[in-house]
């Protein structure tokens, strides 16, 4: 069992980092009208391998984003929410990325578990970087202050990106107590897992976005 699982851990591993190249490559030749969206599909590759560069295919290279407005009104409202879900999901992504290792190596723990650490760590940081990439696209699209840039983005991606983390957390709590042996972070398992908890995020913020994009909170992608 656990030689399977780590030569799918591989598997998915490596082709979600070619999934990530190939999209960027591309990417670079066909650019997005919204600039954030060249960083958002790439890291969409990272927990989606293969399916993210068909994803990306359908919703971003055959039909580019021209502006929000249009691309709301273009495409099935279900697909609007779906872009608008990879991009929330992108600055959580990152913030999971980059905090992991750095409780890992630093050690950190709280209540006496290096789980609970994780998820301070990683909620503060994705949401800095959730909210981040919500922010410039407003700064750049809209003629308004950075303060109220900063509410509008606040407003739009909160409930959306606590919903992402919250999914991915509830499975990881669920591997960090029930899955033996444990994974450390530098195996291919850990991420493999990541990536199935990243996954699980996407879906519990994807009915978050679309109420928000229904309530006219956020606009649909």
């Amino acid at each position: 069992m656990a030689q399977w699982l780590t030569i799918a851990s591989w598997v998915a591993v490596i082709l979600s980092l070619l999934t990530a190249l190939a999209i960027a490559v591309d990417v670079a030749a066909h650019p997005q009208h919204m600039k954030i969206m060249n960083v958002v599909w790439p890291i969409t590759g990272l927990y989606l391998p293969i399916a993210g560069w068909l994803l990306y295919a359908d919703m971003a290279r055959r039909k580019p984003t021209r502006d929000m407005h249009a691309a709301h009104g273009g495409r099935p409202f279900w697909k609007s929410v779906f872009v608008s879900t990879t991009h929330c999901a992108a600055g959580c992504v990152i913030g999971d990325i980059i905090g992991a290792p750095i409780v890992f190596w630093a050690g950190w723990t709280l209540f006496g578990s290096r789980l609970f650490a994780e998820f301070l760590v990683l909620f503060v940081l994705a949401y800095i970087f959730g909210i981040a990439f919500q922010y410039l696209p407003i700064r750049a699209m809209r003629r308004i202050s950075r303060r109220e840039a900063l509410v509008e983005a606040i407003k739009a991606d909160t409930l959306a990106l606590t919903a992402f983390e919250v999914g991915l957390f509830a499975w990881m709590a669920f591997i960090y107590f029930q899955f033996v042996p444990r994974s450390e972070l530098t195996s291919p398992t850990y991420w493999f897992m990541m990536q199935i908890g990243m996954v699980l995020g996407f879906i519990a913020s994807f009915p978050a976005n679309w109420y928000l994009a229904r309530a006219g909170v956020k606009p649909g992608m």
